[in-house]
């Protein structure tokens, strides 16, 4: 997994424009401000960037160490705390004085002496003034608390200045990162263990760097690789001794995780001065639970987001991509490659959930495949007709949660639908027994106010899709057709037959009694008529037959067309009595049926 991680940043760097940039001692860090002073260091004014990302000193390289405990300034980029020492505090205090030594180690730098005027020569213009502007602007909530600064140095002419990323500073960074290195290295010719070199040094490395974006948040990070404890050693190694991954590779993965959490781009939410990110390789499921994703030569898999946004003409090219393609197309489809983690945060650290590596081939053949099984026939009120329908691959996770199901349930269901839509795996048994019992759960449940159905009734289509996803997976290809019935009812399942007479006898009552009852058969048999069908079948068929006598009276032809059908459904049971109990797949079939039979019957 780490060796494909490292590949991927080789190819994320190689995509940069300036390749000046592009080292281990550098790093891209968020901005969100510049405080622009004059040259002789007195404060101008705070200039909001709108999080604009640039190149920073890497500390994790430079320093060898984090930031979650230490106190480590990084040079001319970052936060209120080290560059104004805000909130004012003990800690705060430390940080800003760090933060001054470290500029005054460059002060050969052009640039680096004024700003360190804006700190000592001219303070109570500089540093004082610029944090009056910046908590006033912070009690407006122009900026937060947390605000990334950097210098602008606006000279004669109206000509600025950047300072954080002016060529003579990143090329002493790179300088000193080179020396630093060399010398820790020493003679050491120890390999890597993901690289297979020894470019790069694999010893006293206390840290790898921090990832963003992990789910539950942790706003200093999370490391996939550490071990800053003796509970994370093991026979008697110590720190990087555990894992021999060199300085090289530990800064290509940390990138590699950064790049596909973050967002490629923020479009507007519709809030004023609101922004939501859009995210291209990344799905979060739950609170602490997500994945990321790529492909080994492009970098955006476009197919993955039909699994959200599924449309029937989008899905029709999937399927004759696969099914049709020419040999030649398929050959470099093979060559392809896609890979996908599921993450979870644990405190500090990331919990690796799944790590999936397949061909693209197989990525393409098995969301074809997915969309397959997963497809429904669903009564469209507007075009009159039964239409085909692919519930979204969010609405799939959502349907087996109840409100009460804590989030890191949530999140595994969503880790077992993924595999199942991109390995085309078959979903667990523990899976379809929570969806049938969120099927029996709700069945008596009502309308919210404002709303015209019940969750019963919302929820009911992806629930039925996942019945059927499961049923048609259960067995191998050769069998599916004898364990899956279909839509045109033609299969002879006993459980999916008695849910379609199940759906018949509600409707027999509906036309009996019209639409205000009390107790309507679904709240009150539904349970047992899928679980123990003799019992419970035995007084519905009864109580029908007042039904169908009062609806014979009002109206014949009526009467008629529910007989005939309740008849044609009896016929297909065999034998003289109903099953005494169904297996738990024979009451995913008996759900299937009645839903299939609800929109025949919505459609005529």
């Amino acid at each position: 997994m780490i060796q494909e991680l490292v590949a991927l940043a080789q190819k994320v760097r190689r995509d940069k424009k300036d390749q000046s940039l592009v080292d281990d001692a550098l790093c891209e860090e968020r901005l969100d401000a510049f405080i622009c002073i004059a040259p002789d260091g007195r404060f101008l004014e705070i200039i909001p960037t709108e999080k604009k990302g640039a190149v920073a000193e890497d500390l994790v390289r430079t320093e060898n160490k984090g930031r979650t405990s230490n106190v480590l300034a990084r040079l001319i980029l970052d936060n209120a705390k080290y560059v104004l020492g805000l909130p004012r505090g003990k800690r705060s205090n430390k940080c800003l004085d760090a933060y001054l030594t470290k500029l005054k180690e460059y002060d050969n730098v052009p640039g680096i002496k004024e700003v360190i005027s804006f700190y000592e020569k001219n303070k109570e213009k500089g540093l004082n003034a610029a944090r009056k502007a910046f908590e006033s602007k912070v009690q407006s909530k122009q900026l937060k608390a947390g605000t990334n600064f950097s210098f602008l140095i606006r000279q004669k002419g109206g000509k600025d200045t950047v300072v954080h990323s002016s060529p003579e500073l990143i090329k002493e960074i790179k300088k000193r990162y080179e020396e630093s290195e060399k010398k820790l290295k020493g003679d050491s010719s120890e390999s890597c263990s993901v690289c297979g070199r020894s470019d790069y040094r694999v010893r006293n490395l206390s840290t790898h760097g921090t990832i963003s974006g992990i789910l539950p948040r942790n706003p200093l990070g999370n490391y996939l690789v550490s071990y800053e404890g003796k509970a994370f050693s093991s026979y008697g190694l110590e720190g990087n001794d555990n894992s021999l991954i060199c300085t090289h590779c530990a800064k290509a993965y940390v990138d590699a995780m950064n790049w596909l959490l973050a967002p490629r781009s923020w479009a507007p939410t519709g809030k004023k001065g609101k922004m939501k990110p859009d995210y291209k390789n990344r799905k979060d499921i739950s609170d602490d639970t997500q994945f990321v994703f790529w492909l080994q030569e492009k970098l955006d898999p476009s197919d993955l987001a039909l699994l959200d946004q599924p449309n029937e003409e989008a899905i029709k090219k999937l399927f004759d991509s696969v099914y049709s393609g020419e040999a030649s197309r398929a050959q470099k489809l093979k060559s392809e490659k896609f890979y996908s983690i599921t993450l979870s945060g644990a405190a500090a650290r990331i919990a690796v959930r799944d790590w999936i590596e397949t061909s693209l081939e197989n990525l393409r053949a098995n969301l074809a495949q997915w969309f397959t099984d997963i497809e429904i026939m669903r009564y469209d009120s507007d075009q009159e007709k039964l239409v085909k329908h692919y519930p979204r691959f969010w609405e799939l996770v959502r349907s087996v949660k109840s409100k009460s199901t804590n989030e890191v349930q949530y999140g595994r269901i969503g880790a077992v639908l993924w595999k199942c839509a991109v390995m085309g795996y078959s979903p667990p048994l523990w899976m379809i027994h929570a969806v049938l019992n969120r099927i029996r759960a709700e069945q008596s449940a009502k309308p919210e106010e404002g709303k015209k159905r019940s969750p019963w009734e919302v929820k009911l289509p992806e629930r039925i899709a996942l019945l059927q996803l499961y049923l048609k997976r259960k067995n191998n290809f050769q069998e599916r057709s004898q364990s899956m019935p279909d839509q045109n009812g033609s299969d002879q399942n006993v459980a999916y037959v008695c849910g379609q007479i199940f759906a018949v006898l509600e409707s027999i009552q509906y036309f009996a009694m019209g639409s205000n009852i009390n107790a309507p058969i679904r709240q009150r048999f539904f349970s047992s008529a899928s679980t123990t069908p003799s019992t419970a079948f035995a007084r519905l068929c009864k109580l029908a037959q007042h039904h169908l006598s009062k609806i014979r009276g009002e109206n014949y032809g009526l009467f008629v067309n529910l007989d005939k059908s309740l008849q044609e459904l009896m016929a297909k049971v065999g034998g003289t009595r109903f099953p005494a109990v169904f297996t738990l797949e024979d009451q995913a079939s008996f759900a299937i049926g009645y839903y299939h039979q609800r929109q025949k019957e919505f459609s005529k």
